[in-house]
């Protein structure tokens, strides 16, 4: 059985496209902080809506995170 921590929100494709497109261009440039990815994401890509933003930030965040954990 899967415990809570394990589970989460479903990425869509639009998402996890967008996402590794600009890890793949700008990784480096990424931190374990939300706030300052997000900063960084609005000079990178022109998002049509802010919660579009805010939700690639977030799995930006919890990629980098989990890059530092190997």
């Amino acid at each position: 059985m899967l415990s809570g921590d394990l589970m989460g929100r479903i990425k869509t494709k639009l998402i996890k496209r967008a996402t590794y497109d600009i890890l793949e261009r700008h990784g480096p440039e990424f931190t374990e902080d939300f706030g300052q990815n997000k900063e960084k994401l609005q000079k990178f890509m022109v998002s049509p809506s802010k919660k579009l933003r805010n939700i690639i930030a977030g799995y930006v965040t919890r990629i980098t995170k989990r890059k530092e954990e190997i």
